[in-house]
């Protein structure tokens, strides 16, 4: 009889079993965790007469290799130069993907790219072929890198003024890193507040977030079409979907918190009003910065935020959530129910009934995850419930935005937020593979009727 799919017979007719890919990338970025972790861990890389135990140690290296950005400390005064780079090391890992930078080693060191590679390389980047993944890679690299270092230049004119040269210069690169692989990781106190109305702040921040948050397929799509008429269907869902999600932010969080006096109250002009209001519409886009305290928002602005924190960005992207491509077929589908029409167009463009199969399937996930993390999250801690929803829901979307419940929680409280960096940043990429993996029935059962609604 032919072997498992999970085994393969080995050089002596031994059994040796071999990983499907979802549980290969998980391993993968589970030891990139452990091995951040005992980085952290190191004397060195922390403050001087500063000890902040393992478990501070786990929690960080999860948030830095999920691309979250919660934390339990102030990660500027905890730890040093070294620790700083690690982290920073570890966001540019988990944002871009471990196994890009494996194939690109390979590729430097004249290694074929064999087909197991291939099949991780393929959830890692969720798409569905494995056509042209080498040339993606290259393509992913070169995007984030230009933009990292284009921004670096930028940013050092607003920190170097004020930190000088050295220290200025690696506030700008750390930032740019965190921000295009949507990190949300600062190395100031207050994060981006002092800044809620510098321009330059303000445009190149989120300038970051939308490009890491687009996918690095739409980006490469933009740079060789340059038309929107040649763009592909994801490309234009991508484009529309997000200019859509920002603008409803923009104008819904401006409206609701003009007068809050803990948020846009606060500042004096309109125009400060505006620039809070762009950035924090953004921001939920799983990014993570913030440059108004998050805390003192009204319920239902927080309420506004979570759900943008769900949608999250775009598939082969830095970004975490269920996607925006999702939520447009989702609207899409209910729509055509409700017009009794039995095909789905968008753009020109018809979708198969597989597709709506697949972002239920997904959606209906990532909702018990987001349940039953919540449930496990307040068993161990009583705390106000939307402040514990919106750290479940900002873990999920790997976002990083908090309203100080996180800091609160005791060992099994950051336990389970671990769990949900984790399974937010692997699990789409898992069931992404399910999803992608066909099976014929073997049998045809006869056809029945159930009652809904």
């Amino acid at each position: 009889m032919p072997s498992s799919p999970l085994q393969r017979r080995g050089r002596f007719g031994m059994r040796s079993f071999r990983m499907p890919p979802p549980a290969t990338l998980c391993l993968i970025y589970l030891s990139s965790i452990i091995v951040g972790a005992g980085l952290l861990s190191l004397p060195f890389a922390t403050a001087p007469d500063v000890d902040i135990g393992l478990m501070t140690a786990v929690f960080i290296s999860t948030s830095a290799v999920t691309v979250t950005g919660l934390s339990t400390v102030d990660v500027g005064a905890t730890f040093s130069l070294f620790g700083e780079v690690v982290i920073a090391a570890l966001i540019q890992l988990g944002g871009l993907g471990l196994m890009t930078f494996a194939v690109m080693v390979l590729s430097a060191l004249g290694i074929p790219v064999g087909m197991p590679q291939r099949l991780i390389l393929r959830e890692d980047l969720g798409q569905t072929t494995l056509n042209n993944l080498t040339v993606l890679v290259r393509i992913i690299l070169v995007v984030a890198l230009t933009c990292e270092l284009v921004a670096t230049c930028i940013l050092s004119f607003v920190f170097i003024p004020e930190f000088g040269v050295a220290h200025g210069m690696w506030l700008a690169l750390f930032h740019a890193i965190s921000a295009f692989n949507n990190a949300g990781f600062s190395l100031l106190p207050t994060g981006l507040v002092p800044y809620v109305a510098d321009p330059i702040v303000n445009i190149v921040i989120p300038v970051l977030f939308i490009l890491g948050g687009l996918g690095f397929v739409v980006v490469g799509d933009i740079y060789q079409k340059r038309s929107w008429q040649r763009l592909t269907l994801h490309s234009k869902l991508m484009l529309s979907g997000s200019a859509c999600l920002i603008g409803f932010g923009f104008v819904t969080f401006a409206l609701l918190e003009w007068t809050n006096p803990g948020t846009l109250g606060a500042l004096p002009s309109s125009g400060q009003r505006l620039w809070a209001s762009w950035f924090q519409a953004v921001t939920p886009r799983t990014a993570g910065f913030n440059t108004l305290d998050t805390g003192a928002m009204h319920d239902s602005t927080t309420m506004l935020t979570m759900l943008l924190m769900f949608v999250g960005g775009g598939s082969t992207s830095t970004a975490g959530g269920i996607k925006v491509t999702t939520l447009i077929v989702l609207i899409v589908a209910t729509i055509a129910f409700f017009r009794r029409t039995s095909g789905l167009n968008i753009f020109g463009r018809s979708l198969k009934m597989e597709e709506v199969m697949k972002v239920l399937a997904l959606t209906t996930v990532s909702i018990i995850l987001v349940f039953v993390g919540l449930f496990f999250v307040s068993i161990s801690h009583d705390g106000e419930f939307l402040d514990l929803a919106f750290e479940v829901v900002s873990a999920f979307g790997t976002v990083g935005l908090s309203r100080g419940a996180t800091a609160e929680l005791d060992g099994i409280g950051l336990s389970f937020i671990m769990l949900m960096m984790f399974a937010g940043r692997v699990g789409p990429l898992a069931l992404g593979f399910f999803l992608a993996t066909r099976s014929a029935p073997r049998v045809k059962f006869a056809p029945g009727q159930i009652y809904l609604g």
